[in-house]
């Protein structure tokens, strides 16, 4: 899976489960600040990524995971 299917998939989740405006979503976005993206959203964001993807988040992993780009690259790195 290329990264770029893996940023849609995020985004398309963001957008449709978390109702996350579009045009907020750009690679430098905050996911508190920015995207306004609280500890429970990331739950769900989780679970949604470990069902699609078949990768375990670990918390203590994303604790320097600031931006989506960020969130991105974690999640590239988890599949490769």
């Amino acid at each position: 899976m290329n990264r770029e299917t893996i940023e849609k998939t995020i985004n398309d989740f963001l957008i449709n489960e978390l109702e996350v405006e579009e045009a907020l979503l750009n690679a430098n976005a905050l996911l508190k600040e920015d995207l306004h993206i609280d500890s429970l959203d990331f739950v769900d964001i989780a679970a949604e990524v470990e069902k699609t993807f078949g990768i375990k988040i670990k918390p203590e992993e994303m604790k320097d995971v600031k931006t989506l780009s960020q969130f991105y690259d974690y999640v590239v790195a988890k599949i490769q």
